[in-house]
């Protein structure tokens, strides 16, 4: 197996519904155009409050891909 390198970037994902949608939401955009993403963590989870109500969670997500050898 020949050896590989990676790049890590961190997105941002949105959901007014959940820390998961929020989550997925980041890898499908990215996905869209990034490929070979290969991980994806969970850096940080917050919410973001209007007028004492939760209105978005957010989820900060590191996604690491496979540069191509050329």
């Amino acid at each position: 197996m020949p050896d590989s390198v990676y790049k890590v970037i961190e997105v941002i994902g949105t959901s007014p519904k959940s820390w998961e949608d929020a989550a997925r939401n980041a890898v499908t955009t990215a996905s869209k155009s990034l490929r070979d993403l290969r991980i994806a963590e969970i850096g940080l989870l917050d919410m973001k409050v209007e007028e004492g109500k939760v209105v978005a969670f957010r989820a900060r997500v590191k996604l690491s891909f496979k540069y191509a050898n050329d």
